[in-house]
């Protein structure tokens, strides 16, 4: 039988499988020898011990398309970064740093902005200009009342998306929303520091529907982007590509070359300043890192 790990604890596994259900597996003692651990989201074939306990046995992990290290996870499809509109507001560059995060993961990003239901439109607007060079499809969403909730199941049907952003933006309503089973603790925001309480403590898959799934990542508060160059960094920022030829040098950095065409992008209002100014921030804090 083939199936997917949907939660792992302790060395047992859980596994989904499509028309049976979940069965609670041990995994082979082979893998053990093999330092090969299994992970959540990894595509397995099991022999069932007890069907009516459904219980079983890992035997096989199949091969994995992806693999992140932080949270420890395979085969993601896609990644749905989630941040308030307000309360809290978006903190641009903690956003910016979880685009080039699943960017350099080579994840497809989908940006949801969720509680729509407190914003004005203003607010909203600001948040689309923002973004809109950025390539990224973008959903403006309330879980509380559950608005514009079929664009994002709708966006989700068929693959595993990870979710990820910061505490306090409401993943977990989302989550309760999209998969009223998965009924997670939905952490009351501590009112004095307006942040989430850290509730989600193991990278989990929730069923959404047959073969769509959602994995809650535990929460990040800060991020260092730091795996990978300086140099590299350009490339995680999808609005700077079509300028890449533009520039007078070759190799260019944009940031204090003359004739550079994403500086001129900037200035012309085609790039949004405060993407570029995070960009910067990102370079130098890569350019300063210690390197041991």
């Amino acid at each position: 039988m083939h199936g997917k790990i949907v939660k792992g604890i302790a060395g047992f596994y859980y596994v989904h499988v499509v028309e049976s259900g979940v069965y609670e597996c041990k995994a082979k003692g082979i893998f053990r020898k093999e330092k090969i651990k299994p992970l959540v989201g990894d595509n397995v074939e099991i022999e069932a011990l007890d069907e009516e306990e459904k219980t079983g046995s890992i035997i096989r992990i199949l091969p994995r398309s992806n693999e992140l290290i932080r949270p420890a996870v395979a085969n993601i499809d896609q990644a749905l970064v989630v941040f308030a509109v307000l309360k809290p507001a978006p903190h641009f560059n903690l956003l910016d740093r979880f685009l080039v995060m699943m960017e350099s993961k080579g994840l497809p990003v989908i940006l949801c902005f969720n509680k729509t239901d407190i914003a004005d439109g203003s607010q909203i607007s600001e948040l689309r200009e923002v973004y809109r060079e950025s390539g990224y499809p973008l959903m403006f969403v309330s879980a509380w009342k559950e608005e514009n909730i079929d664009e994002v199941r709708q966006a989700l049907k068929g693959k595993t998306t990870a979710i990820a952003g910061p505490s306090g933006v409401g993943k977990s309503s989302l989550i309760n929303v999209l998969t009223p089973e998965a009924n997670m603790e939905t952490g009351a925001i501590s009112r004095k520091i307006e942040r989430g309480k850290h509730t989600t403590r193991h990278s989990e898959l929730f069923l959404i529907d047959g073969d769509s799934y959602i994995m809650d990542t535990p929460g990040f508060s800060s991020l260092y982007v730091n795996d990978f160059e300086k140099e590299e960094l350009k490339y995680h920022f999808p609005e700077f590509a079509q300028y890449e030829g533009t520039c007078r040098f070759q190799g260019c950095d944009h940031i204090h070359e003359p004739g550079c065409g994403v500086k001129q992008a900037v200035e012309e209002g085609k790039i949004h300043p405060v993407r570029y100014k995070d960009y910067t921030e990102m370079y130098e804090e890569l350019k300063n890192r210690r390197r041991y």
